[in-house]
């Protein structure tokens, strides 16, 4: 009986110790609480920012550009290349197309003609001249009445090879290569409406009207031997051969058409 008592005992203790085991806190590894840190899902938003073509044109010629010394409108419708006759139409400017300082010339067709109300000279603004003298306004009409819109017969205007340049100025005309002080003669008779050294990237320069639809034009010269207008014949020694920007001893030479270049190999003789 006893026997039976002790043996009931321990296997109820045994059972006892089981079940306290089986309901410890202590929970499988498997499900333990694992604490982790959260980490915020990120979304890339691409954002299509509009950047300024590179392509995009840039606009070189301004709405209007301002007189300065040295200017005559040939000089400044050959830097934009415009035809002269435009601007002076649009900008109300008659023949013999005199400008003056601190005038503006716009490059848009919206001006129109204007009627120039006669001022009492003390008034009058003076012209526009590389040696700052008055430019004499009475010779103009006979000069143009000289140079007609006919066929311009065309010399060379100096002796040499020719260049194949690939600056923008090149890409205009011819390059003749030559030698330091060679003599550089008007490619047809005409008019000289430009001398001096206003115009970047021609050095000092020479244009030449020859007609009412076409002008000459002749850059890097060493020294200049005509002044603005003069009246030229073809084949006179206009200046002498300078040398580019590079260091070469060239002359650049021009033909524009209505403003516009044209290659000058078109007009010139065949050597």
């Amino acid at each position: 009986m006893l026997f039976q008592y002790k043996n009931s005992f321990f296997l109820l203790f045994f059972i006892i110790l089981l079940q306290s085991c089986s309901g410890s806190g202590v929970a499988p590894v498997t499900q333990r609480q694992e604490v982790k840190e959260s980490s915020p899902t990120v979304t890339k938003t691409t954002k299509k920012v509009k950047k300024k073509s590179t392509n995009q044109r840039t606009k070189k010629t301004p709405d209007c550009y301002l007189v300065t010394k040295g200017d005559t409108l040939y000089s400044i419708a050959w830097r934009y290349n415009y035809d002269y006759k435009r601007l002076a139409d649009w900008n109300g400017i008659e023949s013999p197309y005199v400008i003056y300082l601190g005038d503006k010339i716009c490059f848009k067709s919206v001006f129109k003609k204007k009627k120039v109300k006669s001022e009492p000279k003390s008034n009058r603004k003076k012209p526009v001249a590389n040696d700052g003298s008055s430019i004499k306004q009475n010779i103009a009409k006979k000069k143009d009445k000289n140079l007609s819109s006919k066929v311009v017969d065309w010399f060379w205007p100096t002796k040499g090879k020719i260049l194949k340049l690939n600056s923008p100025t090149s890409k205009k005309g011819v390059d003749i290569l030559g030698s330091s002080g060679q003599a550089v003669k008007a490619a047809a008779k005409g008019e000289i409406v430009y001398s001096g050294s206003g115009l970047v990237g021609y050095g000092k320069l020479i244009i030449i009207k020859h007609s009412e639809k076409f002008l000459s034009a002749y850059a890097y010269n060493e020294s200049l031997l005509v002044k603005e207008g003069d009246i030229i014949k073809a084949g006179e020694k206009i200046s002498e051969m300078g040398q580019d920007p590079t260091g070469r001893n060239i002359l650049h030479f021009e033909i524009r058409l209505n403003g516009k270049p044209v290659n000058p190999l078109n007009y010139l003789p065949k050597k």
